[in-house]
């Protein structure tokens, strides 16, 4: 846990930047500002943010449809257990699902290759 603090100041217009950019990581300004100043005092260089931006608005995309596919897909097999036959949307929704959670993959590949 981060106990000590450290001010700094910015003018209006870098607040609001610093406070777009750490929400779009899901991050509290406090803690995007620390992490930056911490990879640069150690070296690391910066994350490439833009691009972690897009794959996190991916993810919130994918979690949509994730929720979606699976309302459907849910639906689909009860009307199975209930009826003891399919319904013509079954193997759609389940085939899409296998596409949401493939995509999911690949964003999150994305975004551990542009993790330091």
């Amino acid at each position: 846990m981060r106990s000590v603090r450290i001010a700094i100041a910015v003018d209006e217009a870098e607040r609001d930047d610093l406070a777009e950019a750490a929400g779009d990581l899901g991050l509290t300004v406090s803690a995007f500002v620390a992490d930056a100043a911490l990879r640069a005092a150690h070296g690391t260089g910066g994350t490439d943010v833009s691009g972690l931006r897009e794959a996190v608005r991916e993810l919130a995309r994918a979690a949509v449809q994730v929720q979606r596919v699976g309302t459907n897909l849910n639906q689909a097999v009860a009307a199975l257990n209930a009826t003891g036959q399919a319904t013509g949307d079954l193997m759609p929704y389940a085939r899409y699902a296998a596409t949401v959670i493939q995509r999911l993959d690949e964003v999150a590949a994305r975004v551990a290759g542009l993790l330091p």
